[in-house]
């Protein structure tokens, strides 16, 4: 792996000196963006577009050549490894994921197999290399999966849903099954992660966007012991690099001091907690993430730039912080307030890392 031109990403992830503080967007190669909604047009499909490595690519550049962000992430959807597992995968026009034949017996979740990222998952690497080769070592290239329990809520429920009836019911009834799914799918992402490590990938974040419905105890045994077994699995050291480790567990900010637990290098936040809070609370242990709630990027640019003075105000005079939203940019956000969430960070962040 050759030297980044912009390291202030990974250096805050490891909690070391930069000169601002680095921003990215969850879901910033997305339906926001006039150009994303052409390539996905042109691609003929969201699954069209995640398996075609050249498109992946474009979408995942789009937002890198509009802004200056100092991370790209790997455009690609967590449902892809169930659907590598053998599950079939659908995304109906204007619908979320459907799996048509859901986890229902032990016996279902037995024939699972753990799927080999190079075959199955063929197209994802693919895609790494192709993003590599075009960010040219610009800024890194943050690699992801979803959690365990996470993808489990897809895989046993068939879909989204609301009171998560099914997984919960399958976790409380077949707490062996449930455990057994859990397991295969802990085992599946750190094997994948490490192949997107080493496709050439710099981070990876594990995406728990589902552990805030359980409750703390049903949390620790479900979502977050998995997380752990996935980071004790990661090549955290590759080729001579770091390779930070970020978990976000929506909801989770009640389980703070235990996600931060796990080993991993930075915890993300959601919006549901102030950041000089979480601080206090880890701020020595890991590096933090976040958290401007989403819902903020509607305001007038303004509005926008007070609630990042605010976050970043904080944090205050510390490392190790990574500029983000609380969740992902929502679809029907103006692309110039994207802008100005970005312009914000970069001009007011540098303050607070002046010696």
């Amino acid at each position: 792996m050759k030297e980044l031109q912009n390291d202030r990403f990974i250096r805050a992830c490891l909690r070391q000196d930069v000169d601002r503080t680095p921003v990215w967007m969850m879901r910033q190669a997305g339906r926001y963006l006039p150009e994303y909604r052409a390539t996905r047009a042109k691609a003929g499909g969201f699954l069209k577009l995640c398996k075609t490595p050249e498109l992946a690519c474009e979408v995942t550049m789009q937002p890198i050549e509009r802004f200056n962000i100092d991370a790209a992430i790997l455009f690609s959807d967590i449902l892809v490894i169930p659907e590598a597992m053998g599950m079939e995968l659908t995304f109906g026009a204007g619908e979320g994921p459907k799996f048509p034949s859901p986890l229902q017996s032990h016996a279902d979740v037995e024939k699972l197999p753990i799927p080999d990222p190079e075959d199955k998952l063929g197209y994802v690497m693919g895609a790494v290399r192709t993003i590599c080769s075009a960010l040219d070592n610009r800024i890194p290239l943050i690699g992801f999966a979803g959690s365990p329990w996470t993808l489990a809520t897809y895989m046993v429920e068939g879909g989204g849903s609301k009171n998560f009836s099914k997984v919960k019911g399958m976790a409380f009834t077949q707490p062996k099954t449930m455990h057994l799914l859990l397991e295969k799918l802990a085992d599946s992402v750190a094997i994948y992660l490490n192949a997107q490590i080493a496709n050439g990938v710099r981070a990876v974040q594990i995406f728990d966007t589902w552990g805030g419905i359980l409750s703390t105890s049903d949390y620790k045994e479900f979502s977050l012991n998995y997380m752990q077994r996935i980071v004790q699995q990661l090549d955290r050291d590759y080729e001579g690099n770091k390779i930070p480790v970020i978990l976000y567990s929506k909801g989770g900010m009640g389980w703070l001091e235990s996600i931060a637990d796990t080993g991993c290098d930075v915890v993300g936040l959601d919006w549901s907690i102030d950041i000089d809070q979480a601080r206090e609370r880890i701020g020595h242990k890991v590096a933090l993430q976040g958290n401007m709630d989403p819902g903020m990027l509607y305001a007038s640019p303004e509005r926008i730039r007070a609630e990042v003075k605010d976050i970043l105000r904080r944090f205050g005079h510390h490392n190790g912080h990574v500029f983000n939203l609380g969740h992902g940019i929502t679809p029907d956000v103006p692309v110039e307030n994207a802008a100005a969430f970005f312009k914000a960070v970069q001009e007011e962040s540098a303050q607070w890392h002046q010696k």
